[in-house]
């Protein structure tokens, strides 16, 4: 545009040079805040030790080359690293990552920005999803709300989603109303563009999930419906992720049916489904695996099995390691107690479920 405007007015290059003067004067100031703000953090006395050297690291980085996107290299590594790395060690780097950030979002006002934004947004969910299943709901909150308002400062369409897409998902495990994460729902899907992603596959799941809760069967099937078609339109990069927590492969979709149908009653469509879910779930994510078999577990219960269902359940529960018995699967159990009629519930293995639920 301004070398239209150079052209037009015959300013023979003038108004190029200025422009490519002002820019550069632009980009030397974001630099010098970034290296002060990286430097100060890593000479603060109380600082950790390992917060230190990644803000000297960022600086050097800046000072390089200031409008490089490394977060998002950075986004990706605890993407990749959620289902992999110990949950303690994962979340201890993160909250370092996340004050180097903290820093850099309050000096940088340029174009790199809205990057930095986009980064705070997707970070603050795993924190998010993390204080969820320590069953830490009413913090998870504040940080579902952190996160939002970073996307949307960061303009980011998908990230807008994103942020609230996990969030919904989130509220079928953390104990709201099941209402109350429908209209969450409701909400969000105005945001959601024509263009099938990971972030509204995720928003039309937890919108299943939710409908299922409040008991609205029909409306789950006809929204996990709409989902098969989403995940069917999805890029084959997005379907082959399986071990990241962006990607939508196909193990999700199958573990939203099995929960839909399985609140449904519909035990031939939750059976194909479990079946598929199961035979497609890597090694590394036991857990939700055992929550796919709890589902199958209520589905034996609802079709009049109930010692083998409570059998199952607890059986499962045993065999789960401690460190992956987290709010996710005790709520899912929970789903296993509901469906215990009242008149079954004198049975010992129904007691002894409930106190596994409450542990």
């Amino acid at each position: 545009m301004v070398a239209a405007y150079d052209r037009v007015l015959a300013a023979d290059g003038a108004l190029e040079a200025a422009y490519a003067s002002r820019q550069a004067g632009d980009k030397d100031m974001r630099r010098r805040a970034i290296l002060q703000a990286m430097g100060a953090l890593a000479a603060a006395p109380a600082v950790d030790r390992m917060v230190g050297w990644e803000a000297l690291r960022q600086g050097l980085s800046a000072a390089v080359n200031i409008d490089f996107d490394e977060w998002a290299e950075i986004v990706a590594g605890y993407e990749r690293g959620y289902y992999l790395q110990p949950h303690d060690q994962l979340m201890t780097q993160l909250g370092r990552d996340l004050m180097v950030l903290q820093h850099q979002v309050a000096a940088d006002s340029g174009r790199r920005r809205p990057l930095l934004l986009r980064a705070a947004g997707h970070l603050s969910v795993i924190v998010a999803l993390s204080l969820v299943a320590s069953g830490q709901a009413l913090l998870a909150r504040r940080w579902w709300a952190s996160a939002q308002r970073a996307a949307d400062e960061s303009g980011d369409a998908e990230t807008r989603v994103l942020t609230r897409a996990w969030d919904v998902v989130n509220g079928c495990y953390d104990g709201r109303a099941p209402a109350a994460v429908v209209a969450l729902s409701d909400e969000v899907l105005p945001l959601v563009d024509a263009a099938p992603s990971a972030a509204t596959c995720g928003l039309l799941a937890g919108r299943a999930q939710a409908l299922s809760l409040a008991s609205r069967h029909d409306d789950a099937v006809v929204a996990v419906r709409q989902l098969a078609e989403h995940v069917d339109a999805l890029p084959d990069a997005v379907t082959a992720d399986v071990e990241s927590l962006w990607g939508w492969p196909e193990h999700r979709l199958r573990h939203t049916e099995s929960w839909v149908y399985t609140h449904a009653g519909n035990r031939q469509a939750a059976t194909a489904a479990q079946e598929r879910a199961l035979q497609l779930y890597p090694a590394s994510q036991a857990r939700l695996r055992t929550q796919v078999q709890l589902h199958q577990a209520a589905a034996l219960i609802r079709g009049g099995h109930i010692p083998d269902g409570l059998r199952m359940a607890a059986d499962l529960l045993d065999q789960l390691p401690s460190e992956q018995q987290n709010q996710l699967v005790r709520a899912v159990a929970g789903h296993v107690v509901a469906a215990v009629p009242e008149g079954e519930q004198q049975r010992p293995a129904y007691g002894d479920l409930v106190e596994r639920v409450r542990a």
